[in-house]
């Protein structure tokens, strides 16, 4: 189930795209609208004022005598028939002014009296002579036009006229184009939803790959999906699954690389478990003709059987712990802590031809969940390492205990420290990537198991040893366990 924030950011691109067109339909319909209607409101003020220059042309000259003569009758006579004549301006009211401002006739004797000053509420809607005044919210528009013979001022004439009917043109037009532009405003956020579902499905099923990916599972995209795909998105797709293709050879690579490394491995200690299996077979073959000549001795007997059961006994450890390494424990989630103390048998040859002191401090618990096998070919190839870099009666160390809910296993030298190329090496768990630089099979393998376990791999190296620390996590719930 999606899950939607309150951030635009959180959005998926479903939702967002829509939006966009949206928004985008909107604001276009917003600036065409406005440009409409104030193309219209312009041609209607156009329009308006041409018909009331006429209105007042017309007007004029039809009260021209009578104004001259103040004849307050013909004056009302000419408005009154104006009315009839101009059925392009519907005037409300027209008034006729003397140069004092009082009133000589009207269309509405009423409201306008003979004699009587205009109203106050009429003079402040009044333009300047030869101007329009309009007042949307009163539907009405006012003109005023004076009256000039001969170069003397006779009055003037005012005038209310009803645009009401502009209004309604303008009101119309105002909800056609809301009507049209919300209906291309859904039809358009529609569609872009739609496109967006079919856009984004190439990228959610890349989205889904990817994040099987960062599991550990990496799956190519099925070509069935790369059929219809064309452009950046369907480059994308295939430059996945070459990636895909690419990694899986590498994993495979990996795989081979680390059981070549433990064919070698074993190889190497072979002579060492010869060495280590001929002592004590040749000490044993010793006891056996002692027992043939002296056998009936009691004392002769009870040592010889001591001397051939240690023999035995350092043979088992040999051939037990060089077993367990080649096939692996039983379980390969686990970790025993005999899986790390069989090994101090696998280094003894190193050890003894190298007359290297061993510190070994193994403090875990019977079992742990991580991989044994993988713990135990890290902990040897340290331990060769760190053996092979020692100095004669120099010190290797290790020590295995929990902390903080993870495995820690360190290995000590007294070597000279690493290379910087090493160090560096060591330090990326992240990818497996070959290093650009030889630094050895060992400890290429060492990175490579510990980036599989999820671990890191903490080092100190100077030039009196190095300590290597590899640190794996537990699962969740062995952690109380490994604890207590």
């Amino acid at each position: 189930m999606i899950r939607f924030g309150l951030r635009p950011a959180d959005w998926p691109l479903t939702l967002k795209v829509p939006m966009l067109v949206a928004a985008l339909t909107v604001a276009v319909a917003l600036v065409i609208g406005n440009v409409v209607l104030r193309r219209l409101a312009a041609d209607q003020e156009t329009t308006l004022r041409e018909l009331t220059e006429a209105y007042l042309d017309g007007l004029s000259t039809a009260v021209m005598p009578s104004v001259i003569r103040r004849d307050v009758w013909e004056t009302f006579d000419a408005l009154d028939r104006s009315r009839a004549l101009y059925t392009g301006v519907q005037a409300r009211y027209a008034a006729v002014l003397l140069p004092d401002g009082t009133v000589l006739a009207a269309s509405d004797p009423e409201a306008f009296p003979i004699g009587s000053a205009i109203p106050a509420d009429v003079v402040q809607h009044l333009p300047q002579p030869g101007k329009l005044a309009l007042d949307e919210a009163a539907g009405a528009a006012w003109v005023h036009r004076t009256l000039r013979q001969g170069g003397v001022e006779l009055g003037s004439i005012v005038a209310e006229i009803d645009i009401a009917d502009l209004l309604q043109v303008r009101r119309e037009v105002l909800a056609w184009l809301i009507l049209a532009n919300g209906s291309l405003t859904l039809l358009l956020a529609a569609g872009g939803y739609l496109a967006a579902r079919r856009m984004v499905r190439p990228i959610a099923l890349l989205i889904d790959h990817v994040e099987r990916a960062r599991g550990g599972s990496v799956e190519p995209i099925p070509d069935r999906h790369l059929v219809d795909q064309r452009g950046e998105i369907g480059r994308l797709l295939t430059s996945f699954n070459a990636m895909a293709a690419a990694w899986r050879e590498c994993e495979s690579l990996a795989a081979r690389l680390a059981e070549e490394e433990k064919a070698a491995l074993l190889g190497k200690l072979a002579s060492g478990m010869a060495h280590e299996v001929n002592n004590p077979l040749g000490g044993m073959l010793n006891v056996i003709d002692t027992l043939r000549k002296h056998g009936d001795d009691a004392g002769v007997r009870a040592r010889s059987l001591d001397l051939l059961e240690r023999g035995l006994t350092g043979i088992a450890n040999v051939v037990r712990a060089t077993l367990a390494t080649y096939k692996g424990t039983a379980a390969p989630d686990a970790l025993d802590r005999r899986d790390l103390d069989d090994l101090q048998f696998l280094i003894q040859h190193e050890v003894r031809q190298r007359r290297i002191a061993v510190a070994w401090s193994n403090a875990l618990p019977d079992r742990l969940p991580v991989d044994g096998s993988a713990v135990r070919q890290i902990a040897l190839n340290l331990l060769l390492n760190a053996c092979a870099v020692s100095p004669e009666h120099g010190t290797v160390g290790l020590d295995a205990r929990v902390l903080g809910g993870c495995l820690h296993v360190t290995v000590r030298d007294d070597g000279p420290g690493l290379p910087s190329n090493v160090l560096a090496f060591l330090g990326d768990t992240a990818t497996y990537g070959t290093p650009q630089h030889s630094v050895g099979l060992g400890v290429w393998t060492v990175r490579l198991l510990a980036a599989r376990l999820n671990g890191r791999i903490v080092v100190e190296s100077t030039g009196d040893g190095t300590a290597i620390t590899i640190i794996l996590p537990l699962a969740a719930e062995d952690r109380l366990d490994a604890v207590a």
